[in-house]
């Protein structure tokens, strides 16, 4: 029931011109794409610890900073930054104590069909070649799912091979930052 709340808010931002010291172009000072996981905690914490402010990088976020397809979404969004936005380098960043270590997509399988999602719906899936269990599915360690997010954009076809790709683990506690591969060698 936040909407209104939410409205309200947005039409008071406006209305006092606090956006003004948000405006930037779109393209990105620092000239970085970041892929990292849309967990509450990195928020503002991933922003400060990589000593970036509104403008300087594209952010792309998603469940576990995992990258399942070389022509999925991710990948098309780091295409373009890449291609159109002028990013020059890729960071990949996982973080301890995420939320999709370990996990199973039973779980969330189990939590569909109590909200009303049939049977006959993961059929229909599974006879059309998706596997929902194995697309919800998680990871045992993020230094391992990092690794495989970024070799998945190392090795991608049309990404330009002089475009470094770095894998990092970040510290949602702490903020430190942890190497798994430089993008330079």
């Amino acid at each position: 029931m936040y909407l209104d709340e939410v409205l309200e808010q947005n039409r008071k931002f406006v209305e006092e011109e606090s956006y003004i010291p948000y405006q930037t172009d779109k393209f990105p000072d620092k000239r970085i794409v970041v892929l990292s996981c849309m967990d509450t905690r990195l928020v503002e914490l991933l922003p400060r610890a990589l000593n970036v402010k509104n403008g300087d990088i594209k952010m792309v976020k998603n469940a576990g900073a995992i990258l399942t397809h070389p022509f999925g979404s991710v990948m098309r969004s780091l295409m373009v930054a890449v291609y159109e936005l002028q990013a020059d380098e890729i960071f990949i960043i996982g973080h301890h104590d995420c939320g999709m270590k370990h996990y199973n997509g039973e779980q969330t399988i189990s939590k569909m069909k109590e909200q009303g999602v049939k049977d006959e719906v993961f059929e229909t899936l599974e006879y059309a070649g998706v596997d929902v269990k194995n697309w919800l599915q998680g990871f045992e360690r993020v230094e391992d799912s990092v690794q495989n997010s970024v070799d998945m954009v190392r090795n991608h076809p049309l990404l330009p091979k002089k475009t470094p790709v770095h894998g990092l683990v970040i510290d949602p506690g702490t903020g430190r930052l942890d190497l798994v591969t430089r993008g330079y060698e």
